[in-house]
């Protein structure tokens, strides 16, 4: 399974180790997901980085950043698509021209319209409802 995991995810996984978007990076392997992220996303994260502790500095330089595929960014489709958050609409489009499976978030207020949702076959959740969902299909391995 391929998940896209915006910047808001990257930096909640660096601040804490016992939080769902560090427990994405420490399942991953046992549940064959694939994690994903875009240069934009990389970006972002490496701009707001600075402002967690030392510690969680370390975790995202020594452990987490290495765990990563990071695409290109996209920045069309051939479908149409109704989002209006301009800059995040890039993120959307990345994870679905990557044809990932899940985009995680958490940021609520910029994918409140599409977040719990599918976009075409993306799901649009946070990682605690991804792993919600996950354990409630039997698919969730490593716990």
């Amino acid at each position: 399974m391929k998940l896209f995991l915006d910047s808001s995810v990257l930096l909640a996984a660096a601040g804490s180790a016992t939080g769902a978007s560090r427990a994405l990076f420490d399942l991953a392997a046992a549940n064959q997901w694939t994690l994903t992220t875009s240069r934009y996303c990389l970006a972002e994260t490496l701009k707001n980085i600075g402002k967690l502790s030392p510690a969680a500095i370390a975790q995202w330089e020594d452990v987490l950043a290495g765990r990563l595929v990071v695409v290109q960014d996209a920045v069309a489709l051939r479908k149409p698509l109704a989002f209006s958050k301009g800059k995040d609409k890039p993120v959307l489009i990345t994870a679905l021209a990557e044809d990932c499976d899940a985009l995680l978030t958490l940021d609520r207020k910029d994918f409140a319209t599409v977040l719990n949702t599918r976009v075409y076959s993306l799901h649009v959740c946070t990682p605690a409802m991804f792993l919600e969902h996950q354990r409630a299909q039997g698919r969730l391995e490593g716990l």
